[in-house]
């Protein structure tokens, strides 16, 4: 990595999504946090939208790795100063740098989204795909002031769902499903037939990151999804030119203007329950 003017003095923010060649990716954000440290800018920031290795954030069986541990050490170690990600698997993740982090959310742009593409909203209910997602889709409930509805699954074993309950009335009405990530899409696509088999009229699904890797896309063009709705934290075109269903949510205002704010010392709290005009 050569850098192509003086950053001596500088507030540097340097953009890397984890996705695609994620290890590529990741290595590359650190020679060049590590490049500007050198070359005597002031502070680095790394904006990084949806952060690699981030479900990774414990150990679920023995001698397994705590990937996402790791890659926040690396990233002090490569000298960022400060953090700034969207919709970390988990929140905890915040706590395992030293550094400040700003986990902005998606959830502002989800409602203004909603509350834009569904036209009857107020008669729909959101669905958390897992319990993890519980306190996601509650707090949006809350704010649209709606009913939610919880799938209860069990995973036999990583990236295989076994069965599902779903807990919660969604009889007659639009179902919202929402959820931080998208992999193979095997939980949401579970989950459409489950809400359909319920009764739901209609099946909407929002996520945060769309990873949409091996079998997802052809989940998604068989499952009954109206659409399937996902941020640019990920870049989607290729993606949409493959599935129709999938519709997306620019959220580079977001963070341009959280990366605005922290340049100028000003709150970002804001932003976590307002859309940036």
């Amino acid at each position: 990595v050569e850098i192509g003017e003086s950053v001596r003095g500088e507030d540097v923010y340097i953009i890397q999504s984890g996705c695609g060649e994620i290890n590529d990716n990741l290595m590359e954000l650190l020679i060049m946090i590590n490049a500007c440290k050198i070359a005597s800018s002031s502070r680095v920031t790394a904006v990084i939208p949806c952060f690699p290795y981030a479900r990774q954030d414990k150990k679920d069986k023995s001698r397994a790795p705590i990937s996402a541990k790791l890659v926040a050490n690396m990233l002090s170690v490569a000298g960022a100063d400060h953090i700034i990600t969207m919709d970390l698997h988990a929140s905890q993740i915040q706590g395992f740098f030293d550094i400040p982090v700003d986990n902005l959310y998606a959830e502002p742009a989800v409602l203004q989204w909603i509350k834009e593409n569904i036209l009857e909203w107020k008669n729909c209910i959101i669905v958390s795909p897992d319990a993890g997602g519980a306190k996601r889709v509650t707090s949006i409930a809350d704010r649209l002031n709606v009913e939610f509805a919880l799938i209860h699954k069990e995973r036999k074993k990583a990236n295989e769902v076994d069965r599902m309950v779903l807990v919660g009335d969604v009889k007659d009405r639009v179902a919202i499903l929402v959820d931080d990530m998208a992999d193979t899409c095997g939980t949401i696509c579970h989950a459409a037939d489950k809400l359909v088999s319920a009764g739901a009229t209609k099946v909407y699904a929002i996520l945060t990151h769309g990873i949409f890797s091996g079998p997802a896309i052809s989940r998604i063009n068989n499952a009954s999804f109206e659409a399937v709705v996902v941020t640019n934290t990920i870049p989607q075109e290729e993606k949409m030119k493959h599935c129709p269903k999938i519709q997306f949510i620019d959220i580079s205002m977001i963070l341009a203007e959280a990366i605005r704010r922290t340049h100028n010392g000003e709150s970002v709290s804001y932003l976590f329950s307002h859309v940036p005009l």
